[in-house]
């Protein structure tokens, strides 16, 4: 009959089959991070290149697509290996929603070429390849979303929370770059375009906000090292300029010069955001090579334990009382007993310990998941696509000066009250 250490082993070992596989999701996830900076720089000259007519970044794009393409390869290649494990062997605990999210996005990788076509043929406004690169880059980060909310340890979640908010933060950050350089380039800007410009700042603030709240002292100085004063100040001016003015001047020379400049500037900040990404990734690669190491080390010192107890052992002192414990010297048989219930009880104890601070950590991830279930009411309500329900999230919020997150909170409480959208009668 097997003893409660035998199972302790076994806890082990699943703990350490999970570390594994979040060891490999958080691989994937560090890949997926540098597919997106690179789809974020694509992004950006595609966007001065239909901005100018083609005038600009006709040489460069073809090298920046050569490396989107072998990131994408790499990101491609990790999605197959966790496909293949899952068939093998138990996937993430998360498995459904994070397999779910990678079906979703290779479409979308799927018709890059093409997308790429259109941009290179001028076919495509400025808005339109934004909102394309957007939309695969919001795929790609919802797989990131996933595996920090599929982790299991509060260690590694919190890390993952982190980087999921700070590329998050970048990617308002890039689309940004994107919205002003078509926005400087035409040499005015409408009330629309000046609240969704400040809609992006402030959307890169919530998300920076929450990657502090999640780093460490050593992540927060490289962040704070990594944003140049003279940038910021730049950044700054030019924001003002752009987000808060309306210039009755048609676009000409200095317009051009100035969405260049805008450029210039945005993706000295962004390049600079990768460090810490970057960071993030290593940080993330150690956490998770210590805790694997960890358990295995725990998880030999079981096995010596289990090759010297007697059978059944391991519950002689289960009822003894700290009296009964004191009153005669133990035998070595008995301290043996003892360490192995002090093991099983050290093992529930951190594991509840885990439990609580990883319900305090994904606290930060319901956010999103609000998010999406409002965007699901409207859709289902309002025959939206999710385009159109998070575009009237966000127009809410803006013109109601609210947080994202809030408006969707009022949404599903009116959930019982809105009527369903019917098609008009034929």
């Amino acid at each position: 009959m097997k003893s409660g250490l035998n199972f302790l082993i076994a806890a082990r070992r699943c703990e350490i089959d999970e570390l594994d596989q979040l060891a490999r999701t958080s691989d994937l996830v560090g890949v997926i991070g540098r597919l997106v900076h690179a789809l974020q720089r694509e992004r950006g000259m595609s966007n001065v290149f239909l901005a100018s007519r083609g005038g600009r970044f006709a040489d460069q794009r073809d090298p920046q697509i050569a490396e989107c393409l072998a990131l994408e390869q790499e990101v491609r290649a990790g999605f197959d290996q966790l496909e293949t494990e899952a068939q093998h062997r138990a996937g993430p605990g998360n498995g459904a929603r994070l397999f779910s999210r990678i079906a979703w996005v290779l479409p979308g990788l799927d018709a890059l070429p093409a997308l790429r076509r259109r941009v290179g043929a001028l076919e495509l406004k400025p808005a339109q390849a934004t909102a394309a690169f957007a939309k695969l880059v919001a795929g790609l980060l919802s797989v990131v979303f996933e595996a920090a909310d599929g982790a299991t340890d509060p260690e590694i979640s919190r890390l993952l929370v982190a980087m999921f908010n700070f590329m998050q933060g970048k990617e308002f950050a890039g689309q940004e770059r994107a919205f002003g350089v078509a926005v400087l380039s035409q040499g005015s800007s409408s009330e629309v375009q000046r609240l969704q410009w400040l809609h992006l700042i402030e959307s890169q603030e919530r998300c920076f906000q929450v990657f502090t709240d999640f780093s460490d002292a050593a992540l927060l100085a490289l962040w704070r090292e990594s944003q140049s004063d003279a940038t910021l100040a730049e950044l700054e001016r030019m924001r003002r300029m752009g987000a808060t003015s309306a210039p009755a001047t048609p676009p000409d020379t200095a317009d051009a010069q100035l969405s260049q400049t805008w450029f210039d500037c945005c993706t000295r900040r962004i390049d600079a955001m990768k460090t810490v990404e970057d960071r993030l990734a290593a940080d993330l690669r150690a956490l998770c090579g210590h805790k694997i190491a960890q358990a295995r080390s725990e998880l030999q010192k079981y096995q010596e334990v289990l090759g010297t107890l007697a059978p059944q052992a391991d519950g002689a002192m289960f009822f003894d009382d700290a009296d009964a414990q004191a009153a005669a010297p133990a035998q070595f048989g008995r301290h043996l007993e003892r360490s192995v219930l002090d093991m099983v009880q050290a093992q529930s104890h951190r594991l509840q310990a885990m439990g609580d601070e990883l319900e305090t950590v994904r606290a930060s991830l319901n956010e999103r998941k609000i998010v999406e279930r409002a965007k699901g009411l409207l859709m289902a309500h309002r025959r939206l696509s999710e385009e159109e329900a998070h575009k009237m999230l966000r127009q809410t919020a803006m013109n109601q000066s609210r947080r994202l997150v809030d408006v969707a909170e009022s949404v599903l409480a009116m959930a019982d009250y809105l009527p369903l959208d019917t098609p008009p009668a034929r």
